[in-house]
């Protein structure tokens, strides 16, 4: 069994055929099992990308602050990012 947890959000996209020969070609470089794991790949890199961070599983909306953490480390020094902001923008 995975230890991914269940998605129970579904999201439907029209693409071209341009658009879906790229998003196979991709999945097919980096051997994704799916299209939707190469989409999900993707949102993945873009949304790092532009500086958001995701949530580890797990994890309480209290493990992410302004600040910093409730350990004293900030951002700078190895703390916890911001998952819901861009970093450095």
């Amino acid at each position: 069994m995975s230890e991914e947890p269940t998605r129970g959000e579904r999201l439907q996209i029209m693409l071209s055929p341009e658009e879906l020969n790229v998003l196979d070609d991709f999945r097919f470089k980096v051997r994704m099992p799916s299209r939707a794991a190469a989409v999900r790949e993707l949102l993945k890199r873009g949304l790092a990308a532009e500086g958001y961070v995701s949530a580890a599983y797990g994890s309480k909306s209290s493990d992410y602050g302004v600040i910093g953490k409730a350990d004293g480390q900030t951002k700078t020094d190895g703390g916890g990012g911001a998952p819901a902001g861009r970093r450095g923008k």
